[in-house]
């Protein structure tokens, strides 16, 4: 068995335990590599971290396939850990969303998450949205299984119908994306906690519970999510609000001062950073490589 299927098959199997798989969100090698040293036993490749940092533009669609796939490479580069990717509508239909799997799968994904939004999706916790008819949805799940080469690559489907036609309808459509193979379901931004509640009672799946900072979803804690059966507890986008608190305290600090020195308050020492990047790994590279 390759190292990458070990490594899908692993986290299939840490998925269905049900016990609350945290999986913190990142947005380039670097958040990747600094949840890694965090102790997270896997990652999610957010596709609004991307647009809020790779763009710095909101969760409206202005990233495609090509920009999501070289984050996916670069990150997989940077970190062994299994990766969920977020590939929002599978970028147009059916056939998009099976050669968008087939994409990511070569790029180092071992989960993909698609969702049943109109095109140009939103976030999640946006106002606005718009879901596709069910039927499309569940030809789009189809081709996503039939085109991935590895069975434990996972997919994860997500319905924003609760939003639009209310909690039952958005378990409705959850069940029937079941029935189609999606190996792990996501209902997007319930709101209430009687629902966090009942969802893992009602699904025949390993469920995903993405608690958004200041979000619609009342947030539970790991431990909690895990009593009550859920698959992975997913914070996307608690790095890049840390990370963009930080670089205001620290460019907050240097305008008001003219000057900033090594304050663990508010950067981090340059020795860790450069740890954090492998530097001493490239200087036993050209130790080894230096010409004799």
């Amino acid at each position: 068995m390759s190292d990458s299927a070990k490594r899908r098959a692993d986290f299939r199997a840490l998925i269905e335990r049900r016990q609350g798989l945290m999986m913190p969100g990142a947005f380039n090698a670097l958040s990747a590599r600094v949840a890694a040293d965090a102790g997270f036993q896997s990652l999610y490749l957010s596709g609004a971290g991307v647009t809020n940092m790779y763009l710095g533009l909101p969760d409206l669609s202005f990233i495609g396939l090509t920009d999501m796939a070289d984050h996916t490479a670069r990150v997989r580069d940077a970190v062994d850990l299994p990766l969920l990717i977020d590939a929002d509508t599978g970028y147009g239909n059916a056939v998009n969303v099976g050669f968008a799997v087939r994409t990511f799968e070569r790029a180092g994904a071992d989960a993909i998450q698609l969702e049943d939004q109109v095109n140009p999706k939103k976030c999640g916790h946006f106002a606005g949205k718009a879901v596709i008819e069910t039927a499309e949805m569940l030809g789009k799940i189809r081709a996503a299984v039939d085109a991935r080469h590895d069975p434990n690559l996972l997919i994860v489907a997500r319905t924003d119908a609760c939003a639009i036609h209310g909690f039952e309808a958005a378990v409705e459509r959850a069940h029937a994306f079941a029935e189609a193979g999606a190996d792990v379901l996501f209902v997007e931004a319930v709101t209430t906690l009687d629902e966090v509640e009942k969802l893992p009672k009602l699904l025949p799946r390993p469920l995903l519970m993405n608690i958004v900072i200041g979000g619609k979803t009342p947030a539970l804690s790991r431990d909690r999510l895990g009593e009550l059966g859920y698959g992975i507890v997913l914070y996307a986008n608690a790095g890049l609000q840390g990370a963009v608190l930080g670089m205001q305290k620290a460019f907050s600090a240097l305008s008001k001062t003219g000057m900033l020195e090594e304050d663990p308050n508010l950067v981090v020492p340059f020795n860790e950073r450069q740890r954090l990047v492998d530097k001493p790994h490239y200087d036993k590279l050209e130790k080894q490589y230096a010409a004799p």
